[in-house]
């Protein structure tokens, strides 16, 4: 299996003659303008997750024309986790960002035949997202982790083309530092409390926008947290656990982080 880090290696080896954004070098795919902008995404969509997931939920990785790759690294399987997830920027040279986008070319992102549907009820999707100097291809694949799903030949060979790619985008091995949100998105519910065997959680005085926020959802609520109260939330969220309870206008919530990437703006912008 192949790995983002020999990517990330020939990156380094590019920096002298890589293509600049925009520009399509020796006949690659040109990549945004933008400096900065999204180039390649894979995430889940649907499934049978709550709400809040659906909301909260990270991409599995995230590609941006600057050479930023964002990714969801290992979670300790602790109960109850941590608060705030674990999430994780590597720096990936323009050539080697080049070479990812005419990888999923290769693998059929921006292409349109029938992958096939197995008939298993509430798998998630994996939407693959490309976008070119001025082009935006999206490709949904249900339940792609499935083999045994009845696939003809073409579709099965398609099929695991993508998930080649996807191997190849998840894998980081080192070179990887947390990520830095400038906003976070709280999403809250009033608080319950949690298993009885477990100490009691003091609650924690909220240090962001006023909880729950605005409706994103049914059922599902989010606040935005940006600058200096940003800062307050990450910093307050690190030290907190998956059960600690928020204390905002009277009322204790509880509350999930989502850390937004840099092509989000709003809460607006976590919901399918």
């Amino acid at each position: 299996m192949r790995s983002l880090a020999a990517v990330l290696g020939l990156g380094l080896l590019l920096t002298a003659c890589g293509s600049p954004a925009g520009d399509d070098g020796d006949g690659g795919t040109a990549l945004p303008a933008e400096p900065g902008a999204l180039v390649l995404r894979v995430a889940y969509t649907g499934g049978y997750v709550t709400p809040e997931t659906t909301v909260s939920r990270l991409p599995l990785v995230s590609v941006y024309s600057d050479g930023r790759v964002v990714t969801e690294g290992p979670v300790p399987a602790i109960y109850p986790g941590p608060a705030w997830p674990n999430v994780q920027v590597a720096d990936l040279h323009v050539g080697g960002v080049q070479e990812l986008v005419d990888a999923a070319l290769a693998a059929g992102v921006a292409e349109t035949g029938d992958l096939g549907e197995p008939p298993l009820a509430d798998a998630p999707t994996t939407r693959f997202t490309l976008v070119t100097d001025g082009e935006t291809h999206v490709r949904d694949v249900y339940a792609l982790d499935v083999t045994d799903g009845g696939y003809t030949a073409e579709q099965q060979s398609a099929r695991d083309a993508l998930t080649d790619l996807v191997e190849r985008l998840t894998v980081l091995d080192g070179g990887t530092a947390a990520y830095e949100p400038t906003a976070v998105a709280a999403i809250a519910s009033p608080y319950t409390p949690g298993d009885a065997t477990l100490p009691d959680r003091s609650p924690v005085e909220w240090p962001g926008p006023d909880l729950p926020g605005e409706t994103v959802g049914p059922g599902v609520a989010c606040a935005l947290a940006t600058g200096e109260q940003a800062t307050a939330v990450t910093t307050a969220a690190r030290d907190a656990d998956g059960l600690t309870p928020w204390t905002s206008g009277g009322q204790q919530w509880a509350v999930t982080f989502r850390p937004l990437l840099p092509d989000e703006q709003d809460c607006a912008d976590l919901t399918d």
